[in-house]
């Protein structure tokens, strides 16, 4: 198995990184205090930031917003992860803790204003492709069990059966979402200027050590860049 990211993607963002986590063996269960603090205290400071204030024109926001826009979807109705989130945590709502891996996530992308997310892997059919859909694929999103199929031209992250993914990082799917007995994940950290290869790949180790300290497994990471398109899950 494979986390591919397709030339056209590249094409379209030649800057683009993505940074790749594979654990297994992960424990899923439970709260952990010390993660909740961390995450009440990213929430606090998402209250205060004046950068947030103009979320629209955040220097890690508006990428996303242009980058939606490349793709031909409107960022004014289909808010980038990381936008919304930050919304969420701007006007004082706390996050859930669904498990310990999207808490971390969540952690990390609300600290660094960055999109992250994860996909169990004893769900994933195939590989992992992020792509440009053809408009056919098949979807259903977070917790329903309606189908719906995403617009041609959108960027899609795809296992060959179904859409994980919308907008890139709009929605995710039902299939592969984690759950508390999830045991191997893969999780993604997806940047785009300003943040550059050499922090991506910084960012991407420091959410390594954090999944290894409170999910413990088998941890390891890699990046993917233009000149390297895909690696091993």
């Amino acid at each position: 198995m494979k986390s591919i990211v397709s030339t056209r993607i590249f094409a379209m963002f030649p800057e683009y990184t993505r940074g790749v986590i594979i654990a297994r063996n992960i424990d899923n269960h439970g709260e952990k205090p010390k993660l909740i603090a961390l995450l009440r205290e990213e929430e606090l400071k998402a209250t205060k930031d004046p950068l947030l204030q103009d979320i629209k024109n955040h220097q890690r926001i508006a990428p996303w917003r242009q980058a939606y826009l490349k793709f031909g979807s409107n960022p004014n109705k289909f808010y980038p992860s990381v936008e919304s989130l930050c919304r969420r945590a701007r006007r004082g709502d706390q996050l859930p803790y669904i498990n310990t891996a999207v808490a971390l996530f969540n952690y990390f992308s609300l600290k660094y204003v960055l999109p992250s997310g994860a996909d169990d892997i004893d769900s994933v059919r195939n590989s992992l492709y992020l792509t440009i859909a053809k408009g056919d694929e098949p979807f259903t999103p977070f917790n329903t069990t309606d189908a719906e199929k995403p617009d041609p031209g959108e960027v899609i992250y795809f296992d060959g059966a179904s859409v994980m993914c919308r907008r890139w990082n709009w929605r995710q799917g039902d299939r592969t979402k984690l759950t508390p007995e999830t045991k191997n994940i893969v999780i993604n950290l997806d940047c785009l200027p300003p943040v550059d290869r050499a922090e991506a790949q910084r960012l991407t180790v420091e959410l390594t050590g954090l999944v290894r300290d409170y999910c413990g497994g088998n941890v390891r990471c890699d990046l993917i860049t233009s000149e390297r398109n895909e690696v091993d899950i």
